[in-house]
């Protein structure tokens, strides 16, 4: 079989001890994917393995609100950064919620017939804009903030993730592009995914996670997303402070569109390899070649170095989205 992997080796799940393995153990019983690669890729950081699971778990799967919602939200934004592994994950855990036309309108890119369907869809890919003006209207009860909002933002992270180090194949030959394995896949997890779960169970997992955001404060999301701002900061440190510098910069002036292929701003990888990769994780991780990590990925640095350099990076536009969300001024649709 063909490994989903690209540029790291992770070790076999089977093989994880201490706290790697408790995350897999949590995954396998509340996610219903045994080995899920979104996931094992990362286990050569541990503290990024466990605080990406922490926020997707204390979101998607154990926050408030409705999971097909949840699910359209983050196939939005899996949409918007042009992500088809996550768009075809998405689009079979939708079969495993019983929305079986929904999922399949959805994978012959129509739109949902429900316009609630159809607007947290839309407010999903518009969370892509820093601050655009679209996602000042909730799609959601303003309860259910800290759920939708630690979903989408656990996505951005996820989508560069998995741009950067998984292939586009979902499944091996990509034969989730057939309508019966969508279906038959999404109805193999439905168990789980319609589970009630209680919240916290992934925070007893984490170490000293930081300062909670304001949006998720008083929930389990909040130190989740805490979590995985202090263990993506680590890869800051694989940086000189002028790649720092550039990477803070260019981020901070990104208005949500995908660099174009003759970026100006993006360093030679024969002059500043780490801050072309951290850059290129930020805003177009599916643009990392075999070339741009050999010019960086040498000896000292490991799988587990690379990993955190894709994190730093990919966070930084996490960060970015996540600073301009303007839920002080948000309404709520009626």
């Amino acid at each position: 079989m063909t490994s989903p992997f690209r540029h790291t080796r992770p070790v076999p799940p089977k093989s994880a001890t201490g706290r790697t393995a408790e995350v897999y153990a949590q995954l396998a019983r509340d996610f219903g994917i045994d080995g899920a690669p979104t996931f094992v890729v990362l286990s050569s950081a541990p503290e990024l393995l466990t605080a990406t699971w922490a926020l997707l778990r204390e979101s998607l799967i154990a926050g408030e609100g409705d999971r097909t919602g949840k699910e359209l939200a983050a196939l939005g934004v899996s949409r918007a950064n042009r992500c088809p592994f996550c768009v075809d994950a998405h689009t079979m855990l939708l079969h495993a919620t019983g929305d079986h036309a929904l999922a399949e309108r959805l994978a012959r890119g129509e739109l949902p017939r429900d316009d609630g369907h159809a607007r947290l869809l839309a407010w999903g890919e518009a969370t892509r804009v820093p601050g655009g003006p679209e996602v000042a209207v909730l799609p959601f009860p303003s309860a259910h903030t800290p759920a939708y909002v630690g979903t989408v933002l656990s996505f951005h992270f996820i989508n560069r993730i998995v741009s950067a180090l998984l292939t586009e194949n979902l499944l091996p030959g990509n034969v989730q592009r057939f309508r019966a394995v969508r279906s038959l896949v999404g109805r193999s997890v439905s168990r789980t995914v319609r589970r009630q779960v209680a919240p916290g169970a992934a925070l007893a997992l984490l170490d000293e996670p930081g300062t909670e955001p304001s949006w998720a404060a008083g929930t389990t999301a909040g130190p989740a997303y805490a979590a995985l701002r202090t263990a993506s900061e680590t890869g800051a440190a694989l940086l000189s402070e002028e790649d720092r510098a550039l990477v803070r910069e260019t981020v901070r002036a990104w208005d949500g569109r995908h660099p174009p292929l003759g970026w100006p701003g993006l360093p030679d990888r024969t002059d500043r390899p780490g801050a072309r990769l951290a850059l290129l994780a930020a805003l177009a991780p599916y643009r990392i070649t075999d070339e741009d990590v050999a010019a960086w990925k040498r000896p000292p640095y490991t799988d587990g170095c690379l990993v955190r350099l894709v994190a730093y990076g990919a966070f930084a536009a996490v960060d970015r989205i996540e600073s301009a969300l303007p839920l002080a001024a948000h309404e709520e649709i009626a």
